[in-house]
């Protein structure tokens, strides 16, 4: 939850940053705040299971559990079935989330700047105030229409070429979609143009004023970008950046779990020291190992690596290391049995159980007296 409100909080200033730059309709910040926050979800719950291992095991590091675990001949591997048994739904959340909802989420945050893009420029200006168009050739001054979001009332509009300029009023406007293109319908209005070359003025009535705003500006639905793709259409569609995006997908749910690993492994803490450097390490080490998958999402995507060897190079040698840091750790701990006082695992033969680890057998001590007649000498 503490992770979740710092990423929310985070979001939710880069949405009102995009709303404030027009790229989002103001009304539709909450709905892009949602869709950010399930793109960014699995790296948050890569991030709190990674920090979850990390505490859990430090915990009984801390309260002497582990040094019971080594004592009674258990080695730190044992414990990386019940680890992953435990964070096996969490990696299947984490596959079907970068697998289907990572693309979904982009693709429908793309489709709304798209939507609010394709709006006219009438759309776009908040009533009573003059303002400019995205170019900059044209000043705008209307009252919204309550009963329709694309119409206007009393629209003033300044048109400003490097030949003419022109100024066009109107008692009602609205948009329109006409073969592929955007109209602007003008009605009941007149438009004053002066030539700049001549200084000639004209002067035009008229019931019905139409303009053309944008051509083609319906989008294809193939020319989506690669992260908002499903991940079925980017293996069917192999090139650079679909591997990329490949690389990023498939790089998160190995990480996730390469991340399980390294947390039993870097866990381990001085019980008589009170500091939490290992869950400093920890944080460092998921920094290392995100900013390396951007790494090679970037490297596969601009064509210097390919998506199989780069994916075994960085998964698989953060496995290894893994597995090395662990093996390191059992050793370690085994060596440091005896000089702490406690024997090794006694070996599967039944003499040495009946010799070593029988029980002694008992003597009969007789309490000692003092003779009366030789003081100091026991009888």
């Amino acid at each position: 939850m503490v992770i979740l409100t710092i990423v929310v909080t985070m979001l939710l200033v880069r949405s009102l940053g995009l709303a404030a730059k027009g790229s989002v309709a103001p009304q539709h910040v909450l709905l892009s705040l949602g869709y950010l926050a399930l793109a960014q979800l699995p790296v948050m719950l890569s991030l709190s299971l990674f920090v979850a291992v990390v505490m859990s095991l430090a915990r009984m590091y801390k309260e002497s559990e582990m040094t019971i675990w080594f004592a009674s001949g258990l080695g730190l591997t044992r414990f990386v079935r019940p680890v992953l048994a435990m964070a096996s739904p969490v990696l299947v959340v984490v596959a079907v989330l970068m697998t289907i909802v990572w693309p979904w989420s982009n693709d429908n945050s793309a489709q709304l700047r798209e939507q609010f893009e394709q709006r006219s420029d009438l759309s776009r200006v908040a009533p009573g105030q003059f303002q400019t168009s995205n170019d900059g050739s044209r000043v705008f001054f209307i009252e919204r229409d309550p009963a329709d979001e694309a119409a206007a009332r009393n629209v003033f509009i300044m048109n400003n070429t490097p030949h003419l300029e022109s100024v066009t009023t109107s008692a009602r406007g609205a948009l329109q979609y006409q073969d592929n293109q955007r109209v602007l319908v003008l009605e009941h209005g007149q438009r004053n143009d002066v030539d700049l070359r001549n200084g000639d003025k004209s002067v035009a009535r008229f019931q019905q004023y139409r303009v053309v705003v944008d051509d083609e500006v319906m989008r294809v639905g193939g020319s989506r970008a690669p992260k908002a793709r499903p991940t079925l259409d980017l293996l069917r569609d192999r090139g650079p950046q679909n591997d990329g995006e490949l690389a990023w997908r498939f790089g998160m749910i190995l990480g996730c779990l390469n991340l399980v690993l390294l947390g039993i492994g870097i866990s381990a803490t001085n019980p008589r020291r009170a500091s939490n450097w290992n869950l400093l390490f920890a944080l460092l080490a998921f920094v290392v190992y995100f900013n390396l998958i951007n790494l090679t999402q970037t490297w596969v995507t601009g064509g210097k690596a390919r998506l199989g060897p780069a994916l075994l190079a960085l998964h698989g040698g953060a496995f290894a290391v893994t597995m090395l840091l662990l093996l390191w750790r059992e050793q370690g701990a085994r060596l440091g049995a005896p000089r702490s006082g406690v024997l090794p695992a006694p070996p599967d033969n039944p003499a040495y159980a009946e010799t070593v680890l029988a029980p002694p057998p008992a003597a009969v001590i007789a309490p000692a007296s003092m003779s009366s007649s030789t003081p100091g000498v026991p009888t």
